[in-house]
């Protein structure tokens, strides 16, 4: 396999695309604006016992439901041009929270104690793009699983790959460290298509080498695959085969059985409707919820 390094700076700035580790910040309304929370504490892990068995009867007499987040996950949750936050987690949850009759309040935090944010209270539940982990199963009450994302095999025009093992005849570039790599790499077709693999420093750089055709095809995470497709024009064909699943779910307290349900509920009304389509159709131009 080979690779290509760039800048490390370069590398490190775009980078954050795709890495969830975004610091604490004041809360913010669904419009984007600052709101009354206060910044989650950076010291101390002790568990707020009182906030345990939350209840959608509690969120709503509250009148509003904090959301755990890192601002800079791009398309999940992170700003735009104006600071204003903005994503496909953003806008399903604050469709979320109408169906709930509630505000929904995004709160920044240090994505790596998310943890300890959500068990002291100072959040109610994280939503940004969380992959189900047999650990986050056992420490969290999960959500249904209502996002997939796949590893995925994007071609340039002109190149149709069938099957895992035509990669050993096209040119195909990855994002080194990824969860797309390591979905290869322990895939039992990487053998015989290791030799045409190119890794890169970030998915902006493969992406930029496909489109210049210095590449033949990439192997991307499909939420930010299809973010980036969809904001091209869809210049890239999606191969119906794939490297395996990467579910997303929301995680409440352990004890927050009734609030976990009632999300549930509301997330399955709005893919009833055709909303949860809408909203996945604007961020990544196809329909990639899971059905509950």
């Amino acid at each position: 396999m080979k690779k290509i390094f760039g800048l490390i700076l370069s590398a490190a700035v775009l980078g954050t695309v795709l890495t969830a580790c975004g610091g604490s910040g004041a809360g913010v309304s669904s419009s984007g604006a600052a709101g009354a929370s206060e910044p989650a504490s950076a010291s101390g892990s002790a568990v707020n016992s009182s906030v345990y068995g939350t209840t959608l009867a509690d969120i709503q007499a509250k009148g509003e439901l904090v959301i755990g987040l890192d601002d800079t996950f791009a398309p999940m949750g992170f700003r735009d041009e104006s600071g204003n936050l903005v994503g496909f987690d953003i806008d399903l949850a604050t469709a979320v929270c109408e169906e709930l009759g509630v505000k929904a309040t995004f709160q920044p935090i240090d994505w790596d104690a998310k943890e300890m944010e959500l068990s002291s209270g100072n959040i109610d539940c994280i939503w940004n793009g969380m992959s189900i982990t047999p650990e986050r199963e056992e420490a969290m009450s999960l959500s249904q699983a209502y996002l997939n994302n796949k590893i995925v095999i994007m071609t340039k025009e002109g190149v149709t790959v069938s099957a895992k093992e035509d990669l050993a005849n096209y040119n195909t570039g990855i994002q080194a460290g990824s969860a797309a790599l390591e979905a290869v790499t322990n895939d039992a077709v990487y053998a015989s298509i290791q030799d045409k693999i190119t890794e890169y420093p970030t998915y902006d750089e493969v992406i930029l080498d496909v489109q210049a055709g210095r590449l033949d095809c990439m192997i991307i995470d499909e939420v930010y695959g299809g973010y980036k497709n969809a904001k091209l024009g869809s210049i890239f064909a999606v191969s119906e085969v794939d490297f395996g699943d990467d579910l997303y779910a929301i995680g409440f307290r352990k004890g927050d059985a009734e609030l976990t349900q009632a999300v549930n509920d509301a997330i399955n009304t709005l893919i009833e409707s055709g909303k949860a389509a809408e909203i996945s159709e604007a961020w990544f131009g196809a329909d990639i919820v899971v059905k509950g």
